[in-house]
């Protein structure tokens, strides 16, 4: 791999980081992207011009078998009212919505048993890898109001999704270090929102979020942004530690935001980097830490032990953007 946005090895040890996850973890992989990796010809590295990154031969990840997808999904679906407005009801238009291409955040179906066009339509939704989750119909007769919704909605994106090669090809064509920030399960979508509106204030080249278990592009998240979503390359992913397995291929380095970990503003975020943000409750997942290369946190010196996550996205962010451009 060997881009020129490398710098040099972090001493794991030293810093008590782990960067592997148990043998029996298998990581879900329904989404198969290329990450491009033909611009040799490109300089990351920083003023000087001199690589001051690790090798990438010397940072090559196994393998990881990938386990069957599930096809549905019985989460509770929460839905607030400033997400009606992307809501597609009945089948007619959910068929039209699947055949016109346009990016659809999740298909919600009644629980039990289905028949007529409502199975071909959920068979489309799967084929697509849109996720498809079943939900009480009392649900979708709140959601639906007095429309008749048929069984069947789909939620759909209020923006087109990108891949992640395309936000890399972002970074490439301004010159510039990827700087890349990854929404590892935040459901909350005022705070995916705010999280947006700080990734493109600091000039972050593309947002990763997962496709399940997480708030999508929904119209409150777009008024959440204040206007950046309509700036910022965003793309959704089956499974985030995958996708990290694939950005450290790259030789871009992953810093997972989670307490515990060293200081935000004595770590080197110079090169090429992704930024991970966890969950309002939960925080990163496990794995997420486990595949990330460094841990880093905000110190707390008052009586609360953490920020919002969008309070803490731009404390960390701002600083990463400082070192990019210094």
């Amino acid at each position: 791999m060997g881009k020129d946005w490398d710098k040099e090895p972090i001493d794991k040890e030293s810093l008590n980081i782990r960067t592997s996850c148990p043998e029996s973890t298998t990581a879900t992989l329904t989404d198969v992207f290329i990450l491009s990796s033909d611009n040799k010809g490109k300089n990351f590295s920083g003023k000087d011009g001199k690589s001051t990154r690790r090798d990438g031969k010397d940072f090559r990840r196994d393998e990881r078998p990938a386990a069957p997808k599930k096809q549905y999904y019985k989460d509770p679906v929460e839905v607030d009212e400033g997400e009606l407005g992307g809501l597609v009801i009945g089948r007619n238009a959910v068929r039209e919505l699947l055949k016109s291409g346009r990016a659809v955040d999740k298909l919600l179906v009644s629980r039990g048993d289905r028949e007529g066009s409502i199975v071909m339509l959920v068979a489309q939704a799967i084929e697509r890898g849109i996720p498809v989750v079943e939900v009480d119909r009392a649900k979708l007769d709140g959601m639906a109001g007095m429309s008749q919704h048929q069984g069947i909605i789909a939620m759909a994106a209020e923006k087109e999704y990108c891949s992640v090669e395309d936000i890399i090809a972002i970074a490439r064509e301004r010159g510039e270090a990827p700087l890349i920030v990854i929404s590892d399960g935040i459901t909350d979508p005022y705070n995916l929102g705010s999280l947006i509106r700080c990734a493109e204030g600091v000039g972050a080249h593309g947002l990763i979020i997962p496709k399940r278990r997480a708030s999508g592009l929904t119209p409150l998240v777009s008024k959440s942004s204040a206007g950046a979503i309509e700036h910022l390359a965003v793309a959704k992913v089956s499974n985030i530690a995958q996708t990290i397995e694939e950005l450290k291929e790259q030789n871009i380095w992953v810093y997972a935001a989670e307490a515990g970990g060293q200081a935000y503003y004595e770590t080197d975020f110079t090169g090429g980097c992704a930024i991970v943000f966890g969950s309002e409750g939960e925080g990163v997942s496990q794995l997420v830490k486990q595949r990330s290369d460094v841990i880093v946190s905000i110190p707390m010196y008052g009586h609360v032990n953490s920020f919002n996550v969008s309070t803490a996205a731009a404390v960390i962010l701002a600083e990463v953007s400082k070192q990019h451009r210094s």
